[in-house]
């Protein structure tokens, strides 16, 4: 990219106010975070419900960012930097995109529908890159957001586009339309996704017909209630598995694989694909109709669509040996998905450390030598350690950058590879799939047993953002992570909040707080149970202790100044009716008398705890708690002349008490993914998804026993299928015996007899799976809201229960 500035101001609707008024645009960019923001880079100040971009700006110049769309020039900013003002950030990034993209004229094609459209484009990606180079949406990148980044990646070489466009409201696909400007149009289908943003299916319907609003052709399954309303000038291309479309599909299962027979134009054919789901099918019949829109031959595309595979949409972080962390995005190897890959080692390293395994850059638009010079500055900038690089192009085109390792093929490094030769590092392992680095993944990673936690960071984000929604924009925010992260996983967890810039973090005891410090966290960290023989070590640390009694204030002052220490932080709780720990009002003078005039501390917060936000009957009782916090708090202030930050809110305090957010909340289950109100609940999502595999099935007679004590007994013929996990795992033994199931090939296998210690048994009888197929323990069905109210408890303690010998997976999409 190089556009020059003087070009920007119209197409952006700007008026300009700089001190380089000539400059040369390169680069653009959304997130002050990222360390690929340089001279060269154009940041758009996006304003948001819970951020606001102008707060980076003058940061940002000091590092050398010059030019940046704001709606207002920041006082500490003026005359530094190059200004583009604009009445919404947002709608200049698009227009933004409009303007490059009339820059190019090539085929585009543009994928929208309710499912599917990632897979469609990266499979339309893999059988067309032999003959074209092409620009497509990197991962997911199909929002109002996403959309405009997408298409400020194309370059000049370009000669085919694959975007997707999502929306999920009215009003969006209008906007995305001239941004993509597409020829040519694939629906996949519209299901139920995003229902809650449209008054009805028909309302949904022609919101998402809006992006093929000047397209030539329009792909899609024959669909009567669609067709009615397309514009009559778009032709259809379409396929069905009745007669009467364009292309008639008939299908059947042979062996794990499914052969469609196409009928198109009176020639015949039958391909074969390496899946048999209808999901699979659906997206592979799309892919097959773009093949013979362009005039592929039969025999093409049969070859083609047997190369068909599984595509991994997620960067995935793994525990790895000798102390390693493993950033897995093994699947994929473009210019595009380097930029984010990088910036997500960036927030997710445990170490200083970072090593890259990358194969050959593919699919990049530019020849060969400025390709890997724009690759061994994205390296730079981001302080690579070593870079293992693999292939013959790699290893020619980086062999000076420093500290690198070159192999010629995945093989020739796996006979080279010796587990010592990674200690105490994050590595990033980048591939183009034919290069097969899942091998590398399993060699690297920390060996477990089949039982995954996985980790939804794209959820994590999403709840976090839901409870910011509920606050005002001054109101600052404390999460928990306390117990291993809610049994999510604690490094991870914080990493991702540390990136979300959430102003403190909670944990029970010092030794986690510890932990977090030597993970490279540097937010501030309240412990909430200090235990005064750990006082000490929290210093050490800069751990901030919650102060609850006038006996634990007097020992951390006897600790402050032998170490001497000077106006440490501290946070005083009181106890308004929880009765667990903190200062009643009796006490506040005492409390009052050890403060006053102590330099040795000063108090950072005052806060108390909640106990009955989520029960409605007690809400007399919670406004009286929230009476008393406001009279004690305010007695402090007076008292010891001080201005601190003042929080009672927990999780359910934020949804259904927000008059009394003060300065702070505490965000603790509900960033989980768990709601104490049940449209609270479904305005979150799924966080942790507990899944195994099927270790073997058994088919059993009328008569058998299954598991200890003989709890079950067969009453007919059944097939029962063993998952290696257990009560030791953190299932509970009353979740067995017919009381919980699982969930196989999106059926309820109820779970068989006693629940062992590494081991259950459930009832596949009538489910279509095998050996080494996956089972859910939980996830969004059944939920650990719904296991937990089966077993007469809370889902706090289903979650806190998984054992640390399940391997947590972190990934985002």
């Amino acid at each position: 990219m190089s556009v020059k500035i003087q070009d920007l101001i119209p197409a952006m609707h700007s008026r300009f106010e700089g001190i380089q008024p000539d400059m040369e645009i390169d680069n653009v960019s959304i997130d002050s975070r990222s360390l690929q923001n340089n001279a060269g880079t154009l940041f758009f100040a996006l304003s948001g419900q819970n951020r606001d971009g102008h707060q980076y700006i003058t940061s940002l110049t000091e590092k050398g960012v010059v030019n940046f769309v704001v709606n207002h020039i920041p006082a500490t900013a003026t005359g530094k930097a190059n200004f583009f003002v604009v009445d919404n950030t947002l709608t200049a990034l698009q227009d933004f995109a409009i303007y490059y993209r009339n820059l190019y004229n090539f085929p585009v094609l543009v994928i929208t529908g309710s499912s599917g459209k990632t897979i469609v484009k990266e499979w339309l990606n893999y059988m067309l890159s032999p003959d074209y180079t092409i620009i497509r949406s990197p991962k997911s990148y199909n929002s109002q957001v996403g959309v405009p980044l997408s298409i400020i990646a194309i370059n000049e070489r370009h000669n085919l586009g694959i975007f997707e466009a999502g929306i999920s409201t009215t009003g969006e696909m209008e906007k995305l339309e001239p941004i993509i400007r597409p020829d040519i149009g694939i629906l996949t289908n519209i299901g139920p996704a995003h229902d809650e943003g449209f008054a009805n299916r028909l309302e949904k319907i022609r919101e998402k017909l809006k992006i093929f609003a000047h397209t030539k052709l329009l792909i899609l399954q024959k669909n009567a209630e669609v067709e009615a309303e397309l514009n009559p000038a778009i032709k259809t291309f379409t396929w069905s598995f009745e007669p009467g479309a364009d292309v008639l599909i008939n299908t059947k299962h042979n062996n794990g694989n499914s052969i469609l027979s196409v009928t198109y134009n009176e020639v015949h054919f039958d391909a074969s694909i390496p899946f048999t789901d209808d999901a699979s099918i659906e997206n592979a019949i799309n892919s097959l109709m773009f093949l013979l829109y362009l005039q592929y031959s039969p025999a093409t595309i049969i070859s083609r669509l047997s190369g068909l595979y599984p595509v991994e949409l997620r960067l995935q972080v793994k525990n790895g040996i000798n102390g390693c962390t493993i950033i897995d995005d093994s699947f994929s190897s473009d210019y595009q998905s380097l930029k984010i890959a990088l910036d997500f080692l960036e927030q997710h390293k445990t170490h200083q450390k970072k090593t890259i395994i990358l194969s050959d850059v593919f699919q990049s638009g530019f020849d060969a030598d400025l390709l890997y010079a724009k690759v061994a500055k994205l390296l730079a900038s981001h302080n690579i350690s070593r870079v293992i690089g693999i292939g013959e192009k790699i290893s020619t085109q980086l062999a000076d950058f420093p500290n690198f390792y070159p192999y010629k093929t995945t093989q020739e490094f796996l006979a080279h590879y010796r587990a010592k030769s990674f200690e105490n590092e994050t590595v990033l392992v980048k591939g183009a799939r034919s290069f097969r680095f899942d091998e590398i993944v399993v060699f690297l990673e920390e060996k477990t047993h089949e039982t995954v936690l996985e980790i939804n960071l794209n959820a994590v984000v999403h709840n976090l953002n839901f409870y910011k929604s509920k606050l005002k924009p001054e109101t600052k925010i404390m999460v928990m992570v306390k117990a291993f992260g809610y049994g999510s996983g604690s490094y991870e967890i914080a990493k991702a909040l540390s990136h979300q810039k959430v102003d403190y973090l909670g944990v029970a005891f010092a030794d986690e707080g510890i932990s977090l410090r030597n993970a490279g966290i540097s937010t501030p960290i309240i412990v909430m149970n200090p235990e005064s023989s750990a006082f000490a070590a929290m210093a050490a640390y800069n751990l901030e202790p919650e102060i609850y009694s006038a006996k634990e204030l007097r020992a951390f002052i006897a600790v402050a100044q032998q170490k001497n220490l000077s106006n440490y932080p501290i946070h005083i709780k009181l106890d308004t009716g929880m009765h667990r720990l903190g200062f009643e009002g009796y006490q506040l003078e005492e409390l009052i008398d050890l403060l006053k005039n102590n330099n040795l501390v000063t108090v950072k917060s005052i806060f108390s705890h909640l106990s009955s936000s989520d029960v409605p009957e007690f809400k007399d009782f919670t406004l009286g708690q929230i009476s008393k916090f406001d009279e004690w708090s305010n007695t402090l202030i007076q008292a010891l002349d001080i201005d601190p930050i003042r929080h009672i809110l927990n999780t359910s305090g934020i949804y259904n008490y927000p008059h009394a957010q003060y300065n702070m909340v505490r965000l603790g289950i509900g960033l989980y993914g768990v709601g104490n109100d049940e449209t609270e609940y479904k305005s979150l999502e799924n966080v942790g998804t507990l899944k195994t595999i099927i270790l073997q099935i058994k088919e059993l007679p009328v008569g058998e026993s299954i598991g200890y004590s003989r709890r079950f007994r067969t009453s007919e013929p059944i097939t029962i299928a063993t998952l290696p996990i257990g009560y030791a795992d953190g299932i509970p033994r009353r979740w067995g015996n017919e009381t919980g199931y699982v969930l196989i090939k999106g059926k309820k296998a109820q779970i068989t007899g006693t629940i062992s210690m590494d081991m259950m048994m459930v009832n596949i009888t009538g489910i279509d799976c095998k050996e080494g197929d996956t089972a859910i323990i939980f996830g969004k069905d059944p939920s650990v809201v719904t296991i937990a109210k089966a077993l007469g408890t809370i889902p706090y303690e289903i979650l806190t229960s998984i054992s640390q010998r399940v391997k947590r997976v972190f990934y985002k999409e």
